[in-house]
């Protein structure tokens, strides 16, 4: 027999069929980012329509668009229904987009606000103001977020500040989130264990979370802060993208990698700690998210990090909606629900997608 050697296809049809596969690539993630938007869309009207009072939902898409005569409905949905909707997009995207940050620069599919110690700071401080009471020289709706935000303040600053000291290796960085973790609850348990019954009762529902506390002062300070520390992050999106090769080749890039972990850092703790702080500890947003956006549209963050903002503000929005669903004129707190919906999806998500986990 004659062996027949396979040729190799010339340089160009090797340009033109990888510029094929790049153009189907964008083309993916194109659709993918507006299927999710429109999924969102239609989720957070859902989310409006969604309460005691049943509105139909062509009512209330003209009510949020200004359209609506009646203005009983209009009462309803701009007052009580859309403050709730909106704030749960708003945190939903901030859980998601400072959980695929935390996962990108620590190289570990675990990482989110609550293994850094974030989120335990933010409750800390919640249930110091919520113990302290009437000593506190500000109204209680407005301490308890101001100590939860500080708190979660100085959990970063500490695992910051021993990354530092460290040169800030994810491993270490890491580490010093567990133990800030640690410290923080073993402090809310002592709070606990002082507290009256009355005292007690407010921090374990705080703890819960809630999303019925919200004003459009709240929603305003929340947009602001995702607002400007978006585009921070979008500056640094090649650098974050090339840390999966490795700390060495990204600094042979020239790329300072403990300045770009711990500007990251900083910026993903202030988004966390905004969100817990008006809502209170809300699971598994933060950690799902990422992994989803990850499988639909891999690893480059110029596709992921709005994709795990998207589907971070979609799952929240889902699970706003369940808490007034699963027991007619009741709302369950909305961590309970994250938990409850989360850990059986994240456990299909491992057990479907192991790729997607690395």
């Amino acid at each position: 027999m004659i062996a027949v050697k396979r040729l190799a296809p010339p340089e160009g049809e090797k340009a033109d069929a990888l510029a094929s596969a790049y153009r189907r690539l964008v083309l993916r993630r194109v659709t993918v980012l507006t299927v999710t938007m429109l999924a969102l869309l239609a989720s957070f009207l859902l989310d409006v329509a969604t309460g005691p009072a049943r509105l139909p939902l062509d009512s209330v898409a003209a009510s949020v668009f200004g359209l609506a005569a009646d203005p009983t409905i209009d009462a309803i949905v701009w007052n009580i229904r859309l403050p709730v909707a909106a704030i749960a997009l708003l945190v939903g995207a901030c859980l998601g987009l400072s959980g695929v940050i935390m996962q990108t620069i620590l190289n570990n599919p675990l990482a989110s606000s609550y293994t850094l110690g974030v989120s335990a700071g933010a409750g800390f401080g919640a249930g110091l103001v919520i113990l302290l009471g009437s000593t506190v020289p500000l109204p209680e709706a407005y301490a308890i977020p101001l100590s939860a935000f500080f708190f979660a303040g100085i959990a970063c600053a500490g695992v910051s500040a021993i990354g530092h000291a460290r040169r800030a290796s994810s491993e270490v960085l890491l580490l010093a989130g567990i133990a800030m973790l640690f410290l923080f609850q073993a402090l809310l348990a002592l709070l606990q264990f002082v507290a009256s019954p009355e005292a007690l009762q407010s921090i374990v529902f705080w703890l819960f979370g809630s999303l019925q506390k919200a004003t459009w002062a709240k929603i305003a300070i929340i947009a602001i802060v995702l607002t400007l520390t978006m585009p921070l992050l979008m500056n640094d999106l090649w650098k974050l993208t090339a840390l999966k090769l490795g700390d060495e080749r990204v600094a042979g890039l020239g790329v300072k990698v403990g300045a770009l972990r711990l500007r990251a850092f900083v910026a993903t703790s202030i988004l966390t700690g905004v969100a817990v702080a008006f809502v209170g500890t809300i699971g598994f947003i933060g950690l799902v998210a990422p992994h989803v956006a990850r499988i639909f549209l891999g690893e480059d963050q110029r596709a992921l990090l709005p994709g795990s903002a998207l589907f971070g503000a979609l799952a929240l929005s889902l699970a706003s909606i369940a808490s007034k669903t699963i027991q007619p004129g009741a709302i369950f707190p909305i961590g309970i629900v994250t938990a409850l919906i989360g850990v059986p999806f994240f456990i299909w998500l491992i057990l479907a997608n192991r790729r997607a986990f690395w």
